[in-house]
């Protein structure tokens, strides 16, 4: 009951035949026909389109910048803060460990 059954494979003989698949449908692709060249050129002073800022869209890269500017400057001022409290506990384990030291040689 708790004995996995391993099923029984033949044994290969080493020849392969592959097996032989008709295809079910055949697929031509034809190039989209080219449009026909205007009679008289426009001069263009770049392929890409100008962009254009609406006050919608001037509003939202404000927003969004100074967004970027408050989150970069929290995460600057978080890390400094942990330095600075980091100094001050190594500062204050000092005092004790001096005071520590010290206490222990006058009372020798």
């Amino acid at each position: 009951m708790f004995h996995p059954k391993v099923p029984t494979n033949p044994t290969p003989t080493g020849l392969v035949s592959p097996s032989a698949v008709e295809p079910t449908a055949t697929v031509r692709h034809t190039p989209p026909p080219v449009p026909a060249p205007d009679p008289a050129p426009v001069a263009q002073s770049s392929a890409r389109p100008a962009v254009q800022l609406t006050p919608g869209t001037a509003v939202a890269l404000v927003g969004g910048g100074t967004a970027v500017v408050l989150i970069v400057g929290a995460v600057l001022v978080s890390m400094l803060l942990a330095v600075a409290i980091s100094g001050v506990s190594v500062a204050v384990c000092a005092v004790v460990l001096r005071s520590l030291l010290a206490s222990e040689r006058t009372h020798r």
